[in-house]
This record gives C-alpha cells, structure tokens and sequence, in this order.
C-alpha cells in the first residue's frame, strides 16, 4: 500500500507550510529522452519555485556510492552484503571499512576478495577514532551505512562529511544500553522487541527514523533465540531502510522526522 501524496501534501502544508510530492512512473527512453526528461522537470522546478527536486531513473541512472562501517558483529553486514549480491540494493559497495580485524579466511573477507570490495581494518582506541582516515576512504561516496559500527562519530566528522549516515540499532534502547543488551532485556523478562533504522545527526540514536520493525518474545524463548530475533529485525530493518534510501522515496522534514513512501 502506497502513500497517499494528497494527504501528505495537506497535512505537511498546515502544519509547516510545507508540500512534498513524490510521483512513480514508467520510463520510456524511446517517448521520452533523459535529457529532455530531465529539462522538462527542470522548468517544473522553477514553475513550483521547489527548493528542491530529484529524479532518479533506477536501472538506468549510475547506482549510489556505498561505504559500510562494521564492528565485529557481522549480522548486518553479511545480510546487506547479499542483499547487494541479489540485486537487491542498486548501489556500489566501494568499501567495508571496520575497527575489527577479520581474519583472511573468514566468511565476509572470501566475499569481499571474490567481489573485488576492499577491506580496511582501522583499530581504534578512546583518544584515535581513525576519522580522518575514514574520511579519506569515503570520500567518494553517496553515503555511509553503519552496519553495528559500534563507535559514535563526532561531530567534526559529520560535518566534514556531509552526506547521508544511515545506522541500526536494537530496539531495546534507551532501556538497555551498553554491553549484552540482549542478555539484559531477556533477564528483564521482555515481551516486545524491534530495530530501528535512521539517520546519523550529532543527536546520538536520535537521527530521523526511517524503518522501524518489531517481534513479540515470550518466556518460551532461550537467550540465544531472543538474540537471533533481534537480530533478524535489524538484519531487515537496514535492508528496508538502504533500498527505501537508494529509491528516493525518503523525505526529511520539520527537524527530526521522514515521510517514507511504500
């Protein structure tokens, strides 16, 4: 089920004097030329006076520049890796860039060689988040997964960047925190848990959301079911929120919030 634009339009109109519009249609280079296509919405930009406009030709148009940050957890990072190997996700991985040193012969290193996606193991410590090297790397990239990179970005980095961030994490925040979240939230004897997929800002875990999903749990659930759970909805959380992203059918808004169109 769609979005209805209508709706959108009213609404965002009256309470921030905003109206967003977002169309899906058929391309058809042989009607309609993408040079003209892309004069014809441009002289549409201008007539609306819009503030900004966008249009993308998916299958057609070059696909975004992806840089993956990763930690040791490889849930996240293995699932969208596939995804992309699916077809999935329309973007170029040009790198995985991780402060966890995953040995040669490892599942996500086979991958990456086979694919030709290099790897970058940056150690951090407290005082050297290796941010300037980081930005090196990205440096031509659309934007930036956080696939679990558990390192907060600074504020510099984020303003040197500036580009898209777009991280996950378990929904058992703000609640449980810290190391062996999931242990934590099973012990609490939890019944509901999720993944939420945003934003980066200087806010942290406090970004626009995106995607979020949930599960229900109950006493019949191990620890290591609950955890496996939770991670599957972070797995697909991300996945939503990288192909939603790629397809531009992402609107920011007002401060902290998105419209997503389905």
């Amino acid at each position: 089920m769609g979005v209805d634009s209508n709706l959108v339009k009213r609404d965002l109109h009256e309470m921030y004097g905003l109206t967003l519009v977002f169309s899906e249609f058929t391309f058809d280079p042989l009607q309609w030329p993408r040079s003209l296509m892309d004069k014809d919405f441009d002289e549409l930009s201008h007539h609306f006076k819009a503030e900004k406009s966008i249009v993308r030709v998916m299958g057609s148009d070059p696909d975004l520049k992806l840089a993956v940050l990763a930690s040791w957890q490889d849930h996240c990072l293995i699932d969208l890796l596939h995804r992309w190997q699916e077809g999935e996700l329309p973007v170029d991985i040009c790198c995985v860039i991780s402060n966890h040193n995953r040995g040669p012969n490892t599942h996500v290193l086979r991958f990456l060689e086979r694919h030709g996606i290099p790897y970058h193991y940056l150690p951090t410590s407290r005082g050297n988040k290796r941010e300037a090297e980081i930005l090196e790397l990205v440096s031509g990239t659309d934007f930036l997964v956080l696939a679990r990179y558990m390192q907060v970005l600074s504020s510099t980095f984020l303003h040197n960047y500036r580009k898209d961030i777009i991280n996950i994490h378990h929904g058992l925040l703000p609640s449980f925190k810290g190391a062996n979240p999931y242990r934590q939230a099973y012990e609490a004897g939890v019944k509901l848990i999720g993944a939420t997929s945003h934003f980066v800002t200087e806010e942290l875990d406090d970004g626009p959301i995106i995607e979020q999903m949930v599960d229900r749990v109950s006493h019949r659930d191990s620890l290591n079911a609950f955890a496996t759970r939770s991670e599957n909805l972070e797995k697909q959380c991300l996945g939503k929120a990288i192909k939603y992203y790629c397809e531009q059918r992402i609107l920011r808004y007002a401060v902290n919030k998105t419209i997503v169109f389905g």
